[in-house]
Formats: C-alpha cells, structure tokens, sequence
C-alpha cells in the first residue's frame, strides 16, 4: 500500500541564537517541547540562514534562493509576486498551505503561494524600512537601538506577546478545525503545508515574570567573548555606530538582563510550540506528520559586544534546525553545513515521494533527504548581506572546516571552525593560508560580479525610497495583509441545525453508546 503524503507543520522562532538552546549544548535554558523534538529527530549542527537579516533571510528560505536573485537586500525589500516560493511548490502539488505568523513579506502580494493567512504581520508591508548606503551617517529612526538591552526586563504584556498569542491560538484552530473538516478523508485528499512563525524571542528583550522566574539571575551566563576594541573589525564597529553603541552604553547589569529576558522568552516560544504540538496529537495528526523546526538568523546577545544579527559571526548566522519524523528518518545529528535555502527542495521531495520536482526557476539550494537518510549530502553554505552597517555585499563561504568573509571595502576574515569556533583568530593575512585566501577570492570572483550587485542595491534602495515616500503623501493603502474570518458560519448560526452543528464541531465524534 501506498504511503500517504505527508502533513508538514513548519516551525520557526525569530531570532534565535543556537548557542542559547539547550540542545546544542546550554546549560541553563529549558525546552522541553523543543528538546523533545530534538531527541527523537534530526539535528543539524551547522545550520544557517543566508542573510543574517529578517526579510532578506525569509525570502530566501520561501524560494530556495540567495538574496542577489530575487533583490532580497534589506526588510524593505519587496519579494516579487512571480517568485516560487515552497508554498507555491506545495500548493501546485495539492497541498493546502497555510501561514500563521511572521514572514515579513514587503509589497502588495502578502500571500506568496500561501491559501490560508492566518494573521496579520507584525512588522510593516511597505518600503519604509529602506537602507540607504549613499547616507550612511543619517541614521533612521527605525533603526536598532539600545534600548532593548538597557531597558531588558520583565513585563506583563508586550506588542511581540500580543501577536504571538494570536498566532499560536489560530494555528490550534487552524489544526483542529482541519481534523474535524477532514474525519471522513479519501487518501487522495489534500494534506497540508501549516506554516507557524513566532517572533519571539527577537528583542525587545522583556518577557512575563512568569517566564523571567523560570532562571535563577545569578545563573546567566554572560558573553564569552566580551567587547574589546582589538576584535572590531569595520563591519563591527559599523553595526555599534548603527545601534548607538558605545563602550560606556550598557553595563554588565543590563547586559544580564537582556541575556536573562532572551532566554525566558525562548522558553515563552517552547510553550507555545508545545500548544501547537499537543493540537496536532490530539487531533491524531502527528501519525502522519513531518515537523520542521528552524529560525531566520540568531542574535550575538552581546557577544564581541555586538547586539542583534546583521554579522557572519556564529552568532548571528547560525540557526537551529531540526527534522522530526521518527518514522521516517532515524533520529541523529548532521555535522555537515546547510542552509534555510536548503528547505524549499526539501519541502518539494517530501510531498513529491521523494523526487524533485520541475522547478521554475534556477535553485540555489540542495534537499536535505541525503542527510536525514545518512546518505550523504553537501556540506557548504553561501551567504549574501546587503542590510543596515553594510556599505557594500558582504560575502560569505562556509565550506568544510573554513568561513570566508568578504566585502570590498573591509579586510578579508578566515576562520578555522574547527580550531577556532569563537572566530578569535582571523587567518585572512596568515602566511601559511595565503593559498586557501586566494582560492576562496577566486571563488568570489567567479561566483559574484561585486560592482554589478553594488550597484543592483543601490538602485533598488534608492527606487523604494522615492516608492516609500510618494505612498505616505495623500491617502495611504496600506499592504498590510487583514485576516478575515466568515462570522455568519461560526459557532450557533440559523443557517444549520443546531444538533447538526454540534456534531461537525466536536472532534472527536460522539459516540451514542456512551455510558
């Protein structure tokens, strides 16, 4: 017999910082939903995003392609409505797709392929949020600044809580009422795609004392690697002038509390999991449903005294990825590196037994079935960054034991992973590496025509600026998606026999020999 397709939920956390959770190593910090996922699945131990910004990062996850191919250059970006993203793959194979959450789509299509939106965003549509590397020095308002570190601490209610909240209760909803449309399915009806994108625990750093009390404050870890001003290199000292830090703006008090929030909310997002988790069990779903878990970029947390992402150190590109379906692939962990880019063809071969499919357009990123099978699989990440403390693409390879930074005006960087996972050392000048510096500039040089790309951004920012402010003059319609829901089929309406509707609505069905 046949396999069914099939289900893929989806999860992402905004913001979060591997080096944080607990199964890649932490002490401290508790989730056990995650955790659980993590024990029983597949984890990749070096993942990252391809640009370690918000948008840029997402878009590129959605169509499985670098930045430089759809102009994913900032969080004003706008993807194109003719990108394939995974929804559109999953969608055009008969799945149905939903989102509920973040995804920070810029423009007038807020869809992307997606049947369900469950949510609105919570950051803006339009092109305000446009970098501009031809004013450097006027700083945005919009900008990062320091105050999520030195005003970190509890809360009882936030903007980011607010949306979470929702976005947690309408993906259960969204799980129970596909159960209970769905007790008499064929094989041959849709499974679905459910997309689940929480914004926690990306700053502000403050969090419920609920969650605040969950640590001990005298067991924070603070950063290893401490500011120093021998560790700034351009692009650094470029994010702090970015972010209005300067070595006397926040103590090690504040740098406590920002460390202790962070980790109270990334236990905030693995109860909220867990309630999507438990919908999905007890709807029976879970028996045949693969769960990813990943991120959009990490955060520094101050390490090197830098906040945020927006940077190719660990910190900041890493992300968390887990494959959970213990039916399927066996539970283990993959050294090798991928990216999110990675995610689009995998999501196509699973709904498609295991075989890509026709793609579109060209794919930058590689399935990730070779390594959940242990057959295998690439081991190589490229990155691209054109966002906020940039002032031309900076580059990045990430190949074996080796990363590989690049961006015209600034020196090159060269880590050795392996010998150097805290990036203390860059061997970019080291005699004895000269050879492997020339080959991975040669590779720069073949793969990127940097003046080209240069100038693609530069084009782009300076056509969403005049966009931006054109759109704010007069009347203003907003991108902004709205949600909208039938009121006339919920709950006790006229329109359907009352015992009829109690008994489409209760999941499971009642039985009429209960006691």
């Amino acid at each position: 017999m046949t396999r069914k397709r099939p289900n893929i939920l989806f999860l992402m956390a905004d913001q979060m910082a591997v080096p944080s959770l607990p199964f890649y190593g932490h002490p401290v910090v508790k989730t056990p939903h995650l955790s659980r996922l993590a024990a029983e699945g597949v984890v990749f131990d070096s993942a990252y995003c391809n640009s370690p910004l918000c948008a840029p990062s997402r878009f590129t996850l959605m169509a499985g392609q670098l930045p430089s191919r759809i102009g994913a250059f900032d969080n004003a970006a706008e993807l194109a409505a003719d990108t394939p993203t995974y929804a559109h793959y999953l969608r055009d194979a008969g799945y149905l797709t939903a989102l509920s959450g973040k995804m920070h789509f810029c423009g007038p299509d807020q869809l992307h392929g997606f049947e369900q939106r469950l949510t609105t965003d919570i950051y803006p549509a339009d092109f305000g949020w446009h970098v501009d590397w031809e004013d450097f020095e006027e700083r945005p308002s919009y900008y990062h600044n320091m105050s999520s570190v030195t005003q970190a601490g509890p809360c009882v209610r936030s903007n980011q809580l607010d949306f979470d909240d929702e976005v947690t209760f309408r993906a259960q909803r969204f799980l129970y009422d596909y159960a209970r449309n769905n007790q008499a399915r064929s094989d041959r009806e849709r499974p679905f795609c459910l997309t689940v994108s929480l914004t926690h625990p990306h700053d502000p750093y403050t969090i419920p004392q609920e969650y605040w009390d969950r640590y001990d404050h005298d067991d924070i870890d603070m950063p290893r690697v401490p500011y120093s001003r021998e560790l700034m290199d351009p692009h650094s000292r470029r994010l702090r002038h970015v972010y209005q830090c300067d070595e006397d703006t926040v103590s090690d008090a504040q740098i406590c509390n920002a460390r202790h929030a962070y980790y109270g909310a990334i236990s905030y997002v693995d109860d909220q999991l867990g309630k999507v988790l438990k919908a999905l069990e007890e709807t029976g779903l879970d028996e045949n449903t693969i769960i990813v878990f990943s991120g959009d970029h990490g955060d520094m947390l101050g390490e090197r005294g830098l906040w945020y992402k927006m940077s190719w150190f660990e910190g900041s590109a890493r992300v968390p990825m887990i494959v959970h379906a213990p039916d399927r692939f066996a539970a283990g962990r993959v050294s090798q590196s991928v990216s999110t880019m990675d995610l689009l063809p995998t999501f196509a071969e699973l709904a498609n037994d295991g075989e890509a499919p026709e793609y579109a357009v060209p794919i930058d990123g590689r399935s990730l079935i070779p390594h959940l099978t242990g057959e295998g699989g690439h081991d190589e990440v490229i990155g691209e960054y054109c966002g906020e403390g940039a002032i031309a693409p900076l580059l990045m390879i990430r190949r074996g034991r080796y990363k590989f930074v690049h961006s015209a005006p600034d020196p090159d960087q060269l880590f050795d992973l392996e010998a150097d996972p805290r990036e203390l050392t860059n061997l970019a000048e080291a005699p004895e590496y000269q050879d492997l510096r020339k080959q991975f500039r040669d590779e720069v040089t073949r793969r990127w025509d940097t003046q080209a790309l240069h100038d693609a951004v530069i084009a782009s920012q300076r056509r969403r600026k005049l966009v931006a402010r054109a759109n704010m003059k007069g009347q203003v319609t907003p991108w902004d998606h709205q949600p909208w829901f039938d009121a006339s089929t919920q709950y006790m309406r006229n329109t359907i026999d009352l015992d009829d509707l109690e008994a489409r609505a209760r999941f499971p069905t009642a039985s009429a020999d209960r006691g």
